[in-house]
């Protein structure tokens, strides 16, 4: 869709002043990004002319032109409370002043401020907190983590999950865009995602969001067929790929980088029970979901009525700054000890520092979860408009400010191709099933 400058929108005034752009030139940029950078920021570089960013306050970001952008981006859904949020920014200027490094070997105010709200956030028994840099170490050390502790080995995750793009990490990760061709992530395995848009089954009433998909759904408010049937290929995952005892189990509570893809009401919480009967411990990979971001909680298990055992969480951490965590049990914790763990930089004052003051941001002073929860609602319903306007617009999809869009070359053939995967799927001897309009109708049927 194109669009004259007149009829897109006045961006809304903003009273702060960039300061004037006096740096090294846009093309000297481009030059040492094409010829000293990571080759794949050229690939993931989408502009024929590439964004020059130069300042950020809040929402708002300019280039080097002096521009000014909304950003809907947030440094890949990672800036939880603006840039250069006043508070955080003087929160780091005094610990700048005070310590920059030293070594949680020694203690230090920072760290025991930091860990201690932080654990006062989660629920008991989930207590004891590893504080590292990334998103990916900390599903790294979640991985090691279960393996000690259970004795165990395999590790199932969710087809189009990313946990992380580390050698571990990637073997939790099911997205063929981040894999690479060596032997990697070795006793992983990659369930069927529950997407109920996309996938063989779903319907009107699967998600809990304040929009559902526009299939059809015979199911009563509190039965899920289409739940019963993801439920049925992990089953069978059980039964055929690993061992009668596994490791873990991880999952996203919204899958983040598979599309905000959102499962049945129910799944998680019967995925735990199979999990644990089975010896696994449960992770939540809480990277994207986690700090109100979903609106209903302030983490986004507590949205599945779910306990885990393990809580992995990095990106809106820190506002941006190099931080993740894992949060576990004393009795995990415990038998993690058998062996030494240390992090050099994982604590960091500074870090600490910066991610205590967005706690502090988040809950005391802008109420971050209330406001997703309150924008985010009224985004996907607003939202939910152009797919009834446009064809292009298959699906809207989320909760509080984790949202999702998809985008379908043809609604018609997308409601054929799930048809065609349902009929596939069931296998010949079930040919009786096919013949059953109230399944077909109850699984597939859109208008």
């Amino acid at each position: 869709m194109k669009h004259t400058a007149s009829a897109l929108p006045e961006m809304p005034p903003c009273d702060v002043k960039p300061e004037p752009y006096q740096d090294m030139s846009k093309e000297r940029m481009l030059d040492i990004r094409q010829n000293n950078c990571n080759p794949m920021t050229m690939k993931v570089t989408y502009y024929k002319k590439p964004v020059h960013i130069h300042q950020g306050y809040m929402q708002w970001l300019w280039d080097t032109d002096g521009r000014r952008y909304l950003d809907l981006f947030a440094g890949v859904a990672t800036v939880s409370v603006g840039h250069c949020h006043p508070k955080v920014t003087a929160a780091a200027e005094k610990q700048l002043r005070r310590l920059w490094h030293t070594t949680s070997i020694y203690m230090y105010p920072t760290v025991h401020e930091y860990t201690d709200k932080l654990a006062a956030l989660l629920p008991d028994p989930l207590k004891v907190v590893y504080l590292v840099n990334s998103g990916s170490e900390a599903n790294d050390l979640a991985m090691l983590m279960a393996r000690v502790h259970t004795g165990n080995f395999d590790i199932i995750t969710l087809r189009g999950s990313y946990h992380g793009g580390s050698p571990l990490a990637t073997g939790l990760t099911s997205n063929s865009a981040y894999k690479f061709p060596v032997a990697s992530g070795f006793g992983c395995h990659n369930t069927m995602c529950p997407d109920v848009f996309r996938g063989p089954w779903g319907g009107r009433h699967c998600r809990d969001s304040p929009v559902q998909t526009v299939r059809n759904c015979s199911c009563s408010q509190d039965h899920c067929q289409a739940n019963e049937m993801y439920i049925d290929q992990l089953k069978e995952m059980f039964a055929t790929t690993v061992p009668n005892r596994i490791a873990a189990f991880f999952g996203e509570p919204i899958q983040g980088v598979g599309g905000a893809v959102q499962y049945p009401k129910n799944f998680l919480k019967e995925t735990y029970k199979l999990v644990r009967e089975r010896g696994g411990l449960c992770i939540a990979d809480e990277v994207q979901t986690g700090f109100g971001r979903t609106g209903s909680h302030f983490w986004g298990f507590q949205g599945h009525g779910v306990l885990p055992d393990m809580v992995t969480m990095a990106k809106g951490i820190a506002n941006g700054f190099p931080m993740a965590a894992v949060v576990t049990t004393q009795e995990i914790a415990r038998s993690f000890a058998k062996g030494v763990h240390f992090n050099t930089f994982g604590g960091n004052p500074v870090a600490c520092a910066i991610a205590s003051s967005v706690l502090d941001v988040c809950i005391i002073y802008n109420g971050s979860q209330h406001i997703s929860a309150n924008i985010g609602t009224y985004l996907l319903h607003e939202l939910a408009k152009l797919r009834e306007k446009y064809e292009i617009v298959g699906d809207v999809r989320g909760k509080g400010l984790m949202i999702g869009v998809e985008m379908v070359k043809n609604k018609v053939r997308h409601c054929q191709s799930q048809i065609r995967w349902l009929l596939h799927w069931f296998p010949p001897v079930n040919t009786n099933l096919l013949t059953n309009q109230s399944l077909l109708a109850g699984f597939m049927k859109q208008p």
